[in-house]
């Protein structure tokens, strides 16, 4: 009877504890099971390389840049033609030759030599006089200048073609050989140059001489206007 009664009470004791470690055993994760967590796939997020790329690729055509070859030498040779008026003895025309030395772009010096031949003055042929012999009317001068390249700029012929121009002026003195006679002589003017290639230039002068004289028995300063075309190199 007693055995029975103790078999009784554990029958209750078994299930309770049986039931316990079943709830324990459901409840225990093991270190081996994968993670029920959502994994994030890397597939999609970009890469270093993708990051750095860029997005559109530029095509840029390189263009060839022409530098102009203007020579660098300062010294400029030239010849010039034109009509110079003598005063009391006519228009006439007259030649000569320049050289100039550049000390900078805006600043030259130059020496200058040219000649004429005078006409008849109008007292000559009002009286029918000779005031001077045919070898005096040679006329001829020289002058050294100072010159100042004021308005440097370019002329443009069509779409495709420059020229390098400059407007300078010029003051100077020397002397001039008329009548049998050397005449101190102060001279000032503007000319225009025009760069036809990089060591050829043409010049368009307009100058005035002036010196004192009493040819015809008066004491006067004349003036001698003078209109060239000329062609020059540098070297």
């Amino acid at each position: 009877m007693e055995n029975r009664l103790r078999l009784f009470l554990l029958i209750p004791l078994l299930v309770l504890l049986s039931s316990g470690c079943a709830l324990l055993h459901r409840n225990e994760v093991p270190d081996s099971e994968p993670n029920n967590a959502p994994v994030v796939s890397n597939a999609s997020s970009p890469t270093s390389a993708e990051i750095t790329e860029p997005v559109i690729e530029p095509k840029v055509e390189r263009r060839t840049i022409k530098t102009p070859r203007i020579d660098s030498e300062n010294f400029e040779l030239g010849a010039y033609g034109g009509v110079i008026s003598i005063e009391d003895f006519g228009s006439h025309p007259v030649v000569g030759a320049r050289l100039a030395y550049h000390v900078t772009e805006s600043f030259f010096v130059e020496g200058s030599y040219g000649q004429s031949k005078a006409g008849i003055s109008s007292a000559e042929s009002l009286f029918n006089i000779q005031v001077i012999t045919e070898p005096q009317r040679k006329y001829n001068y020289y002058a050294l200048s100072a010159g100042w390249n004021a308005l440097p700029g370019e002329v443009f012929v069509g779409e495709n073609r420059a020229y390098n121009t400059a407007l300078y002026f010029l003051i100077g003195a020397g002397s001039t050989h008329f009548a049998g006679d050397d005449r101190f002589t102060l001279n000032g003017g503007f000319g225009c140059r025009l760069l036809l290639t990089d060591w050829l230039a043409t010049h368009i002068d307009i100058r005035d001489y002036l010196y004192d004289t009493d040819l015809l028995g008066k004491k006067k300063v004349v003036n001698n206007l003078e209109a060239s075309l000329g062609l020059s190199f540098f070297f």
